[in-house]
């Protein structure tokens, strides 16, 4: 009788602890795949908000230079060709726009790009150097402020 009991409890101690064991194992396994889909969007993330500022700084010199062969003494390039690669320029940073919208949930960062983006096709706006100088240094530190925002998301 007592080999029986030995025997009854040696068999529900092997249970119990391959019970224990396999909802640990899928614990773990749980916690690595949701840390390991949490590094994948962090660094989906990094690269579509790194990408997303280097277009806007492209797209921002671009138009400078525009204003430049348009208003100031012309450097040695035509206007229109200046246009034409500031007009792939903002589309690559449509684009990029697109890509840190859907790697985002914050709406406010969200709205802070797009206004950013508003903010440097404002450029060629601007009447007088002075204006251009002004707009320069805000975009420059717009641009700041969306790469410190974006970096509180990573």
């Amino acid at each position: 009788m007592e080999a029986i009991i030995a025997s009854a409890v040696a068999v529900l101690g092997t249970l119990l602890g391959s019970g224990i064991t396999l909802a640990v194992q899928r614990r773990t396994a749980v916690e690595g795949h949701a840390f390991a889909r949490d590094e994948r969007l962090r660094q989906e993330r990094l690269n579509a908000y790194s990408a997303y500022a280097g277009t806007l700084v492209n797209y921002r010199r671009c138009l400078v230079h525009l204003w430049f062969c348009a208003n100031d003494q012309p450097p040695p390039e035509d206007a229109d060709t200046v246009r034409i690669r500031a007009y792939g320029l903002r589309s690559g940073a449509q684009e990029a726009l697109f890509r840190a919208q859907m790697l985002t949930d914050d709406a406010g960062l969200v709205q802070s790009a797009e206004d950013v983006l508003d903010q440097i096709t404002a450029l060629t706006k601007a009447g007088t150097r002075t204006e251009l100088d002004e707009l320069r240094v805000s975009t420059r530190d717009a641009i700041r402020q969306l790469v410190m925002a974006a970096k509180r998301h990573l």
